[in-house]
C-alpha cells in the first residue's frame, strides 16, 4: 500500500522540516518587500510633498501680482445717489459728484386696439437707432448699431404676434403690450439708454402704404415726419444722456454706468442730486493685509508638512519617510534661503521683516499686524515691489506687460526701429452712392485673416459719409468678424472710401473680393496696405514684434514683453523689471513640479525602484515556489525510503522472534 501522507509510516515531519527550511530560503524576498513598503512610505510622501507645494503655491496668488497691492476702496457719502466700485486702476483721492438729470431709453406706443389678436398687417419694419435733434429736426444713425430688420408674416401679424416677433429678432428694442383701460397698446422700448440710442421705425408695408396709418405702417415712427405720416407711434418717454460733474467738470454719459469719469471707478447712477456727494477712494490696507496673512498661513502649513516628513522620533527611534531625501533637503533649503534673502524692494522694503513678517524659532513664520499694515498705508506699492514682478518704463508710450522666470530682473534699454501701423484698404475711385438690391450690395472681405459677406441697405445715400458710415456699421455688427474681436474704421475722402483694421501688425491686413460691390465701392484696383509689426530692441539684443508688442529673444531681458504704443523711432528709455518674493518661489515651485522638475523626478525615480522591486519580488517568488517543490520531493523520497526499510525491520523482527520460537518449542 503507498503512502500518501508526508510523515506517515516514516515518523519524519515533512511539513515542518519544508516550512523551517522556507523560512530560511524566503529572507532575501523578506527583504525585498521591507525595503518595497520603505519606498512605497517614501512615495506617498512625495505626495504629500508635492500636495503641500501646491498649496504654497496657491497662497501666493494674492501677493504674486503688483495689481493685488494696487487696491483700493472708493466709497460715497450718499449712497441712495450712486454705487461706487475701485479697481486695480483707482488713484486715491476725494471727489465731489453731482448727478442732474440720469440716463433713460426712449419708449413709444401705438394706437389702442381692441384685441391682442387684433390683425396689425404684414410686411418689414426696420429698426434703427441713432440722435435726434429736435432743433434741426435731423436723426443721425448710431454707427455702433446696425438697423434690424424684422419680417411680419400672415402667421404673425396679430398684435401678440407683432411683439413677439420684435422680443425675437434681438434687434435692441423689447416689446409689450399694455392695457390703460380703453383698449391695448403695444409698447416698444430701446434696451439702452442714451440719446444715440433714440428709435426710428420704417416700415415696408405690403399694402404699399408705407407711411400712413393703416396696415402695418401704423408702427411707423420717423422722428423727422409728422404725425399720421411716417410718425405713427407715440412718444411716452424720450431718450436721455445722464448729465453730471465731477469736481465741477461736465460730463455726459448715454448709460447710468461710468467706468470712465473717475480713474478706475465705477459709478452706478442712482438718482438726482440737490447738493453734491463726495466719493472717497483710498487704500485698502485690510485686503492687502489678508492677502499677506494667507502667504504667511501657506508657508506655515507648508514648513509643518516638511517637518512631519522628514522628523526624527527619539522615543521610537523612527524617523519620517522622507528623513534625509536629498530631494527634500534642497527643496526646503532653497525656500528657506529666498525668504530670507533681501529683494529689489523699494522705500525701504528690502525684506520680508521690514514688512513684519520674520522666522520663529520652529521654522515658522509669523506677522506682525501693526507693522505690516503700516508698511502697507505708507507705500503699497513699494510692498507690491517687494513680492511680486514689477516693470517699469520712463518712456509714457512704452509700456511694460509681462516678464518670464528667464527674464532677469535689471534696466533694460528699449530701443524702435519700426512702430505697429494697422492695415487699410484705400479705394482707389469714388465710390457709387446708389447700392441696388441683390446687384452690388453684397461685399465680400477679408479682415485680419477672417472673411465674411457684409449686405448693405439698398438705396440712393446723401453723401459718401452717408454711405462710410453704413458699411462701418454692417462691418462691425458681422458676427463672423465681431465675435472675432475685429472692428474697422470707415472713412472718405474725396468720395473715395476708406477702411482701416482696428488691429495692428502684420495680422492687420483687408481684401475686397472682385465683384460688381467692391468696384462700386472702392474701384476696380483699390491699394491694400497690410500692417507692420513694431521692431527694435530691449536690452541691446533682438527682439521680435507682434502688432505693438515688443518681445526680447536673448540675453539677460528674454522673455520681457513691452508695449510701445507710439511715438518716435530710436532710444525710447528704458524698462525696469523687478521680482519679488511671491513671484520667485511661484517660479520655483512651478520648477519642481514641472514634468522635468525635481520632484516629478524623485517621483519617477521612487515608481522605477518599486517596480524593480517588485519583478525581483516576483522572481524571488517563482524561485521559492521550485525550492519548496524540490524540498518535498526529496523529502518525500526520503520519507518513502524510511517507511521500507521501517518496514524491513517490522518483518526481519517478526522473523527473528518467529525462529527464537519455533527452536524453543
Amino acid at each position: 500500500m503507498a503512502i500518501s501522507t508526508p510523515g506517515v509510516g516514516s515518523g519524519l515531519d515533512v511539513n515542518s522540516i519544508v516550512s523551517k527550511l522556507m523560512d530560511v530560503e524566503a529572507q532575501p524576498l523578506l527583504t525585498l518587500q521591507k525595503k518595497e513598503i520603505s519606498y512605497q512610505s517614501k512615495l506617498s510622501a512625495i505626495g504629500s510633498l508635492t500636495g503641500a507645494l501646491s498649496s504654497f503655491q496657491s497662497s501666493l496668488n494674492g501677493v504674486k501680482n503688483v495689481s493685488s497691492f494696487n487696491s483700493l476702496n472708493a466709497i460715497i457719502n450718499d449712497n441712495t445717489a450712486a454705487s461706487v466700485t475701485a479697481s486695480s486702476t483707482s488713484v486715491a483721492g476725494s471727489y465731489a459728484l453731482n448727478i442732474t438729470q440720469l440716463a433713460q431709453a426712449q419708449k413709444v406706443n401705438s394706437t389702442i386696439f381692441t384685441n391682442v389678436t387684433d390683425v396689425v398687417g404684414t410686411g418689414v419694419l426696420t429698426i434703427q437707432f441713432g440722435t435726434y435733434n429736435s432743433g434741426g429736426n435731423t436723426f443721425t444713425p448710431n454707427t455702433a448699431k446696425a438697423s434690424k430688420d424684422i419680417t411680419i408674416g400672415n402667421f404673425v401679424n396679430t398684435l401678440s404676434g407683432v411683439r413677439d416677433a420684435i422680443n425675437a429678432a434681438g434687434a435692441g428694442v423689447s416689446a409689450t403690450i399694455v392695457n390703460d383701460g380703453t383698449g391695448n397698446r403695444l409698447v416698444i422700448s430701446s434696451q439702452d439708454t442714451g440719446l444715440a440710442n433714440s428709435l426710428k421705425i420704417t416700415v415696408a408695408d405690403d399694402d404699399l402704404g408705407n407711411t400712413d396709418t393703416s396696415g402695418l405702417s401704423k408702427l411707423a415712427f420717423d422722428p423727422t415726419a409728422i404725425a399720421g405720416s411716417g410718425k405713427n407711434l407715440s412718444e411716452t418717454q424720450v431718450a436721455k444722456d445722464a448729465t453730471l460733474t465731477v469736481d465741477g467738470l461736465p460730463i455726459t454719459s448715454a448709460s447710468n454706468t461710468l467706468t470712465s469719469a473717475i480713474q478706475g471707478v465705477t459709478l452706478n447712477l442712482l438718482k438726482t442730486t440737490s447738493s453734491a456727494a463726495t466719493v472717497t477712494v483710498a487704500s485698502n490696507p485690510s485686503q492687502i493685509f489678508n492677502s499677506l496673512s494667507t502667504f504667511v498661513a501657506g508657508y506655515n502649513n507648508f514648513s509643518k508638512t516638511l517637518s512631519s516628513l522628514t522628523a526624527y522620533n527619539a522615543s521610537t527611534k523612527q524617523g519620517g519617510p522622507l528623513l534625509g531625501d536629498p530631494t527634500t533637503l534642497a527643496i526646503e533649503s532653497r525656500v528657506r534661503t529666498l525668504l530670507s534673502a533681501s529683494s529689489t524692494g523699494s522705500a525701504g522694503f528690502t525684506t520680508l521683516s521690514s514688512v513684519g513678517i520674520s522666522f520663529q524659532k520652529d521654522g515658522t513664520l509669523s506677522i506682525d499686524a501693526s507693522k505690516a499694515v503700516a508698511a502697507i498705508q505708507s507705500n503699497p506699492a513699494a510692498v507690491g515691489q517687494l513680492f511680486a514682478a514689477v516693470g517699469s518704463s520712463s518712456d509714457s508710450l512704452v509700456s511694460y506687460v509681462a516678464g518670464t522666470s528667464s527674464t532677469a530682473p535689471g534696466t533694460y534699454a528699449v530701443n524702435v526701429t519700426q512702430l505697429a501701423t494697422k492695415g487699410t484698404l484705400v479705394g482707389n475711385a469714388v465710390a457709387g452712392l446708389t447700392i441696388t438690391a441683390g446687384v452690388d450690395d453684397a461685399v465680400a472681405l477679408s479682415i485680419d485673416g477672417i472673411s465674411a459677406t457684409v449686405t448693405l441697405s439698398a438705396g440712393t445715400y446723401a453723401t459718401a459719409d452717408d454711405l462710410a458710415t453704413q458699411l462701418q456699421t454692417k462691418i462691425n455688427a458681422t458676427s463672423t468678424f465681431s465675435n472675432k474681436g475685429i472692428k474697422v474704421a470707415v472713412t472718405q475722402t474725396g468720395g473715395a472710401l476708406t477702411i482701416t483694421s482696428d488691429s495692428y501688425g502684420s495680422n492687420s491686413a483687408l481684401t475686397a473680393t472682385a465683384g460688381a460691390a467692391a468696384t462700386n465701392l472702392f474701384g476696380a484696383a483699390p491699394v491694400r496696405t497690410d500692417g507692420l509689426d513694431v521692431a527694435g530692441t530691449i536690452g541691446g539684443t533682438a527682439a521680435t514684434g507682434n502688432g505693438q508688442n515688443l518681445t526680447s529673444t536673448s540675453g539677460d531681458s528674454l522673455g520681457l514683453v513691452t508695449a510701445v504704443l507710439g511715438g518716435s523711432l530710436g532710444a525710447r528709455g528704458s524698462i525696469t523689471y523687478t521680482t519679488g518674493f511671491a513671484y520667485q518661489l511661484d517660479q520655483l515651485i512651478g520648477q519642481y513640479t514641472s514634468p522635468t522638475g525635481l520632484v516629478t523626478a524623485r517621483t519617477t525615480g521612487i515608481n522605477t525602484t518599486i517596480k524593480s522591486m517588485q519583478q525581483r519580488e516576483s522572481d524571488w517568488s517563482t524561485r521559492l515556489s521550485a525550492i519548496e517543490k524540490r524540498y518535498r520531493a526529496q523529502f518525500s523520497a526520503l520519507d518513502t525510503t524510511i517507511a521500507k526499510m521501517n518496514s524491513l525491520s517490522t518483518y526481519l523482527q517478526q522473523q527473528i522472534n518467529s525462529f527464537a520460537s519455533n527452536n524453543n518449542s
